[in-house]
């Protein structure tokens, strides 16, 4: 889907922070792709209070970048503003913070809020729906826990201990549950898309899939209801996490991108670079798609090593040689 340029457009976007104990880099491209469909969100410190929370998320657009930049600007208002995040609280006393049901249950309702009040804005804009969509992948960081949030075939990793600890699930339309939910709402599924046309089962926007009668929003062809995984945090252990659109994964795997990363921490500490060379070896690995990629260090990353620096030195120097012998 979507028509490709006679040359990648290889200019970056970065932008990197630190704050609560966290360090991020981030780097996208457009790649192929003849538009920038991806967008992105890195927020630390978030609002009602929750100073020591951490928000950070890609999003992956299709027939159009419209959805996916609504979504960087807003869905994170949508979640912390609702009720259900707030424990049920959200009176005006002082902010509590929410416990790990209330959070699950409050990202959901801000996933089905945020895309029924795109719908609306749409259909008053236009006459009818904008068609454009967009996955999403995202980690909510509290003290305590770290939250995966993923709609799509976006995906985020966590890296504990020198190992992948978790994955998130992409929701593609041959899952068996997925596959399941678009039949029952009197679609199928073909060449491995959602009516023969859409490459992922659970987005935002994508309205042309959100029309069947008497069926909810989380029972149509296409769904808006994230997956919500709550993991505990831990300090000794936990390195760092990756969040990338499926420009990414369709080419590196999760282990070997994890192996990347670490390696790439022990010669530099600059998260941008890091970020920038991700998406570099992805373009030379043939991704197509639009590259976007958010890193996120704990304090147990790998740190820099004289040992690596030097091997990494004369690793160019021999390269160098060769270059200069062969010319």
């Amino acid at each position: 889907m979507g028509a490709f340029l006679d040359k990648p457009k290889m200019e970056k976007h970065n932008a990197k922070g630190d704050g609560n104990g966290l360090r991020y880099g981030l780097s996208s491209m457009q790649g192929w792709r003849v538009e920038m469909e991806d967008a992105h969100t890195a927020v630390i410190g978030l609002p009602n209070g929750l100073d020591p929370w951490s928000f950070f998320a890609v999003y992956d657009g299709h027939a159009g970048s419209q959805v996916a930049r609504y979504c960087c600007e807003h869905l994170l208002e949508h979640i912390t503003s609702n009720p259900d995040f707030q424990g049920g609280g959200g009176g005006g006393g002082p902010a509590v913070e929410p416990n790990v049901d209330s959070v699950k249950t409050g990202i959901r309702t801000g996933f089905l809020q945020i895309d029924d009040h795109m719908r609306q804005i749409s259909e008053k804009k236009h006459g009818g729906a904008d068609r454009s969509g967009s996955t999403a992948v995202g980690v909510m960081l509290s003290p305590r826990h770290i939250y995966f949030i993923n709609c799509g075939d976006s995906r985020g990793v966590l890296s504990r201990g020198g190992a992948v600890h978790f994955f998130t699930q992409d929701h593609k339309p041959s899952n068996p549950l997925e596959k399941e939910r678009i039949q029952n709402a009197g679609g199928s599924v073909m060449i491995q898309r959602v009516n023969g046309s859409l490459a992922v089962s659970r987005a935002l926007g994508d309205f042309d899939y959100k029309c069947v009668h008497g069926k909810g929003p989380t029972e149509q062809l296409v769904s808006p209801e994230p997956e919500v995984y709550a993991i505990e945090r831990s300090e000794a252990e936990d390195e760092f996490i990756v969040l990338a659109c499926d420009g990414i994964w369709d080419v590196m795997a999760n282990e070997e991108l994890c192996d990347f990363v670490r390696s790439r921490l022990e010669v530099t500490d600059d998260l941008e670079r890091v970020c920038n060379e991700i998406v570099d070896t992805c373009l030379y690995k043939g991704s197509r798609d639009n590259m976007s990629v958010v890193l996120v260090c704990f304090v147990s990353a790998p740190k820099v090593s004289p040992e690596a620096v030097k091997r990494e030195a004369e690793l160019d120097k021999y390269l160098e040689s060769r270059v200069e012998g062969m010319s």
